[in-house]
Parts: structure tokens; sequence; C-alpha cells
């Protein structure tokens, strides 16, 4: 059996973003980090001013901008291009402040409906990875493979610390870890698609191991899939 879906979820900076583009590339898939949707909708609330405690508010906002996800027009380390309302936001939706209400904000039920419909339409278009937090259990319940990244959130955030670093922003250790072990919280506690593994998902635990290691544990788990 062909696999025309994969879908990969996991709490923040699991692996899910780096593996789900690999897997991507090598089997000519299309790359698809749903969790860009909900910081575009996050992004665009401040930049129109609106009070990020008003659900209403920011569900009308969602339901009426438009979020496009593009294969990369730069080389500057960017997986895709995110374009809001026709606007490159691709690395604007990373600032930190961005990062530290994202959560709040996708737990909304009205925001995660319409942006779900939105993921499954692209996902139900086939030969895709899509990363996320809830492709597994909402999005693509019918996926054909589903994987579940785990790690500590000590190791979550050396990682998110590192990546900072590489972009030539310097921020603490402990505040990253801080708000890692809150963000976990707030995303596997929430009463809409909470984070957590789907039932038939296969648990690969990264602590420890090499990207490349976790590659090619994921590649096997595929390739007997299709076998």
């Amino acid at each position: 059996m062909n696999i025309e879906c994969i879908a990969i979820d996991g709490p923040a900076a699991s692996g899910k973003s780096t593996l789900g583009k690999m897997l991507a590339d090598r089997l000519g898939y299309l790359f698809f980090d749903t969790g860009v949707m909900y910081r575009a909708a996050t992004l665009a609330a401040m930049e129109q001013n609106i009070d990020l405690n008003d659900e209403k508010k920011v569900d009308t906002l969602t339901a009426n901008i438009r979020i496009d996800v593009r294969p990369p027009s730069r080389s500057d380390g960017r997986m895709n291009d995110v374009i809001l309302d026709g606007k490159d936001v691709t690395w604007a939706i990373r600032d930190k402040k961005v990062e530290s209400n994202v959560s709040q904000v996708s737990a909304y039920p009205g925001v995660r409906r319409e942006l779900t419909a939105q993921q499954r339409r692209i996902g139900e278009r086939g030969n895709v990875v899509m990363i996320g937090r809830d492709i597994g259990t909402v999005v693509m319940p019918d996926a054909n493979k589903k994987i579940y990244l785990e790690a500590s959130p000590e190791e979550r955030a050396r990682r998110r610390v590192k990546e900072f670093a590489e972009r030539g922003e310097q921020i603490s250790y402990d505040e990253v870890l801080k708000a890692m072990i809150l963000r976990d919280q707030i995303d596997s506690s929430r009463e809409t698609a909470p984070l957590r593994p789907a039932d038939d998902a296969v648990i690969i635990q990264t602590d420890g191991f090499s990207l490349q290691q976790v590659f090619d544990q994921v590649i096997s788990i595929i390739t007997k899939k299709r076998e």
C-alpha cells in the first residue's frame, strides 16, 4: 500500500519540523507544518491589536484571513513560504512574542475548526507529510501512517535555544524551559484537540538520539508499512 499522508505529531521542539522536511524531501511529498497556520493567526491578531483574551474577536479574525503555504522561494533556512493575506510572514511568525501566545490562540475551538478545515483539504490531496499536534487524532485521522515524537522538556528547551542562537538571537535556557513546560500544559489540557498520541501512532522517544537515527527509524517504519 502506498503512503499518501504521513502524520507527525508531538510537543514543541520535539523535532517534528526537521524530520518532516527530511521525509518530504526523501519521498518527494509536500511538507506541511500545520503549526504555521496558528502562528499566522496569532500574528494577525497581534498586528491588528486584538485582545488575545477576546475569543470571539480572535475567532472572527481567523475566519477572515487567508493563509497559504508554498514551497520555499528563498534559500535562507525556511522550510516553506508562509503567506498571510498576500504578505510573506515566514520569519515574522517565529518571533518570540508569537511563540509565547500561540498556544492560547490555538486552544480556541473556533480557531481550530477554521484552520483544521483548511489543513484537511491540503492533506486530502495526498502525497503530503503533515506535522502538528493533532494531525493523527483530528485533522487526518485516516492518515496512512502516524508518528508521535517525544522528548523531555529539558532536551527540547536546549534545542530551541540553539535554534534561536543560529538565527543570531540570544534567549535564556531557563526562560525557554519555563515557557516549554507551560505550553505543554496548555496543549495537553485544552478541551479541543488536546496534544496526545493517536491510538494507532508509533511513539518514538528522541532523547539521546541524533536526527539521522530518528530519521532512519521512521523510514524503516514507513517501508514496513508499505510492504
